[in-house]
Formats: structure tokens, C-alpha cells, sequence
């Protein structure tokens, strides 16, 4: 298949991993990847914020970017971020609508159809569960809010995670649980979001793993700067990295950041 990647803007900026490995796999598998060069922001930030005339240009500018994929140029469009994949799936239409712009709407809806978070491509779209992957590691998930709620991808990550070879898969306690970010929730309501996030931090830490993993990496930010204050053992990796992990090009867990590391991201 030829694939298109919107990579995510949390991802451009500071986690490049998911994406490339997003390509890396699915190279692996076979498919040709594209990356437009014009693509920015899905406009899910200013929508969830409540700039809903702001978010209309940058809604307009994905959907241009994209919407090759209607003429057959790619077969699909991949996002490794459930949380993008969501609002372009049930947020930008209706952005569009309210800016009274009908043929923009329809050619958004039409390109969202085309969209798939990285579990739903592999699993719905190629029939793949077993993806050749190799990662004897001890890892716990988080499935994200958006991915489970506003998606609905239910099991696609652990049928991915159960089939590679040498992994440690434990069970995450209270795993649907939210870990607090939600985005700028974490800024205004820090306290709740913090609160949650001790949560999460304990259950993830209860499970003795090397690694926690999700399929978004706003969430992982979160999380793992959770983890880090603790200077818990445990790190975060994207679903992505684990998946795009060979016995020949084997990936391993990033070292554990400490409270006061100077490349350490999180929100408080």
C-alpha cells in the first residue's frame, strides 16, 4: 500500500521517535510511506480550547495536504496519536460546518474516512497482528482516553503487543483510568491533573515494568514526567517503537530521566 504519515505536531517537535518509527515498520512490512512536506497541525488543540474560528485555517490546511488520498494518490493515511486521529475523525466537519463551509466538510469528512490511528491500520486495514517485532521487555499499556473512547480501538494494541516475541506484557490496574493531561486540562486544572496523574504513576509502577507504552504521546509526556519526579525505573516508549523493534535492529528502553534532567518534559 502507499501511505501517507501525518506525524503529529507533539511528535515533530519532541518525540520524533514515533513517527520514524511509524515509517520503519511499516516499510518493514512492505508499504510505501509518503510524508507532505505542508503538513502542520490537525487543529485539535485550538478546538479543544475553544478557538473554534482560529482552528478553521489550520483545519483547511491538513485537509489540502491530505486530500490526495481522495484521488487515489495513497491508499491510506496513518497517524500514530489516537488523540489526532480522533478530532480529525469527529471534529474537523463540524469546525468546517460552523464556519459555513460545506465543500470543505465534505472533503474532510471524506479524508477522515481514509485516516487510521496506527493500531487501526495494521489490525483493520492490512489484517496484521503479528507484525515480526522483538522486545523482551517488561511492559505495561495505557490506553489512551481518546483512543479507547472517541475511537474505539478496544483491543488492537494488546493483540499487537501480544504477538511480539520476547515481550513481558502485565496488565495495568485501573489501566482505563485517565492519567490527567488532556491537553491544556493539565495547565488549568493543574491540581486535578496532578491528582490523577499520582494515580496513574502508582499503578504503573506497581506493575514492575521497564516500560510503559500508549499510542499517544502527549499522554506518554505526561506520564513518564510523572515518573520521572518519582525517579521511578520505568520509561515510556510509544506502541510504535515496540512494534518497529527486530532481533536485527533491536530498540531499548531510553534510560530513566531524573526530577532536574535538563531534557526532561512534563507538564505540572
Amino acid at each position: 500500500m502507499r501511505i501517507a504519515l501525518a506525524a503529529t505536531c507533539v511528535a515533530d517537535a519532541l518525540f520524533p521517535q514515533a513517527p520514524i518509527a511509524t515509517v520503519k515498520l511499516l516499510e518493514r512490512l512492505g508499504h510505501e510511506v509518503h510524508f507532505p512536506a505542508s503538513q502542520t497541525c490537525c487543529g485539535q488543540m485550538h478546538i479543544n480550547t475553544g478557538y473554534l474560528d482560529k482552528a478553521v485555517p489550520v483545519v483547511k490546511n491538513h485537509v489540502e495536504t491530505f486530500k490526495p488520498v481522495l484521488d487515489d494518490e495513497w491508499d491510506a493515511i496513518v497517524i500514530p496519536s489516537g488523540s489526532c486521529a480522533g478530532s480529525i475523525k469527529h471534529q474537523q466537519a463540524m469546525v468546517c460546518d460552523r464556519a459555513g463551509l460545506p465543500q470543505l466538510s465534505a472533503t474532510a469528512t471524506a479524508v477522515a474516512a481514509r485516516t487510521y490511528e496506527l493500531s487501526e491500520l495494521l489490525v483493520d486495514v492490512l489484517g496484521i497482528t503479528d507484525v515480526g517485532a522483538y522486545f523482551p521487555h517488561r511492559v505495561t499499556y495505557h490506553p489512551t482516553c481518546h483512543s479507547m473512547r472517541m475511537l474505539g480501538v478496544g483491543d488492537k494494541p494488546y493483540q499487537l503487543l501480544r504477538a511480539v516475541e520476547g515481550i513481558d506484557l502485565v496488565e495495568l490496574p485501573d489501566e482505563k483510568q485517565c492519567c490527567g493531561f488532556g491537553g491544556t486540562f493539565a495547565v488549568k486544572n493543574s491540581d486535578t491533573s496532578s491528582a490523577m496523574l499520582a494515580d496513574k504513576v502508582a499503578n504503573v509502577e506497581s506493575t514492575s515494568a521497564e516500560v510503559v507504552s500508549a499510542g499517544d504521546y502527549s499522554c506518554l509526556m505526561h506520564i513518564g514526567g510523572g515518573l520521572n519526579r518519582k525517579g521511578s525505573r520505568t520509561t515510556a516508549m510509544h506502541l510504535a517503537e515496540i512494534l518497529a523493534s527486530t532481533r536485527e535492529e533491536p530498540a531499548t528502553p531510553p534510560p530513566a530521566l531524573r526530577a532536574g534532567s535538563a531534557v526532561e518534559v512534563t507538564t505540572r
